[in-house]
């Protein structure tokens, strides 16, 4: 009986290597804007560029959490990006500002398409802001700008791609 005992986790390792394969996850791409583009000077290069990334993985993680778009082809434009808080660049540009008691209205605003893996075309349009200073509540530069990624990572994990 004990020789049993030691085969079962060899069993169990087997029947997960042979199982068939998931599909393939959706592929994600996220740009920048132009209008996106002209503001990275004001805000910092570095920090828009990793809100693209920010903004591509939270869709990622979505999407696979929810096993959604599976096969697709998912391109993103990142179009407007307001932070809460000074970015580090405009910090360098104003010294007088204030990097915890300034605050500002932010959000996020992202359009693009989904290629469906049957080769269908899907247009997306999300965007999300504070409606007023009271709304901002969190202390990351980027707070907003991160709910409006998770909102439109829901939504395209549960099938809405135009925000009405």
């Amino acid at each position: 009986m004990r020789k049993l005992a030691f085969l079962a986790p060899l069993a169990v390792v087997l029947a997960v290597g042979t199982a068939p394969a998931m599909a393939e996850p959706a592929s994600i791409s996220v740009t920048v804007g132009p209008d996106l583009q002209q503001k990275a000077e004001y805000l910092g290069a570095r920090e828009v560029q990793e809100q693209t990334d920010r903004l591509a993985a939270v869709v990622e993680r979505a999407l696979a959490r929810d096993n959604a778009l599976d096969g697709a082809q998912i391109d993103l434009v990142l179009t407007d990006l307001k932070p809460n808080r000074p970015t580090f660049q405009q910090l360098i540009d104003r010294p007088g500002l204030d990097g915890h008691r300034s605050i500002s209205i932010g959000g996020a605003t992202i359009e693009g398409q989904i290629i469906t893996a049957d080769g269908r075309t899907l247009p997306v349009r999300y965007d999300w802001y504070s409606t007023s200073l009271a709304d901002v509540y969190g202390f990351d530069t980027w707070h907003d700008a991160n709910r409006a990624y998770r909102r439109l990572a829901d939504n395209l994990a549960d099938g809405r791609y135009v925000r009405p």
